[in-house]
């Protein structure tokens, strides 16, 4: 099986996520594309009362999309949502040919080796990596491909979206029409969610 997995904190889901997981599953045709909300982000400062929320969220904002599934490999395990230990779980539930693909930010990327046994976890998993931050150049990411990291960079264009921007809009009464579907918003709303 050739598996992508879009893990993320989605505080909350928006539609550059969404851009980003549809480009790359129409332009691989992954036999399975999870997105795994992390149940406990390690390396975030993260309200455990919102966990369900956001894995609500996902789930909303994907159904009715045939080519993803929502997992809940990190709910179940509760604790902090380490990567490695969840691809490790992915390989004992999956027969998996290759490597695990794994979407990341370059934001995230650049952090990568300060992660939790990021040593084994690149052996295991191909790393999509897209643009998050205005002039960023590829040539700046070659150390790590030099340290076995195994990676490609997609083309796709960045957008300034982001989820602490979309708390703060909240906050203020703005309106997420632009920025979320339909079904996220009106949950947002009907659960009072990022009001404080």
């Amino acid at each position: 099986m050739n598996l992508c997995v879009f893990q993320g904190t989605f505080n909350p889901i928006h539609n550059a996520h969404l851009r980003v997981a549809n480009y790359v599953a129409d332009k691989y045709d992954f036999d399975k594309f999870l997105f795994i909300p992390a149940y406990e982000p390690p390396h975030k400062e993260c309200d455990l009362n919102m966990s369900i929320h956001r894995f609500n969220m996902v789930k909303l904002a994907i159904s009715g999309n045939e080519k993803f599934e929502l997992s809940d490999i990190e709910y179940k395990r509760r604790g902090k949502s380490y990567t490695y230990i969840t691809i490790c779980e992915l390989y004992d539930k999956y027969k998996i040919s290759g490597k695990i693909n794994f979407i990341i930010g370059t934001d995230a990327f650049r952090n990568i080796e300060k992660w939790y046994e990021t040593d084994k976890l690149k052996e295991l998993v191909k790393f999509i990596v897209f643009e998050r931050e205005n002039k960023f150049n590829s040539t700046d990411l070659v150390y790590l491909k030099e340290k076995g990291y195994d990676y490609i960079i997609e083309s796709l264009p960045f957008e300034n979206i982001s989820s602490t921007d979309l708390r703060n809009k909240i906050k203020y009464g703005e309106p997420l029409s632009d920025y979320v579907t339909k079904e996220v918003e009106e949950y947002i709303i009907k659960n009072e969610l990022y009001k404080n």
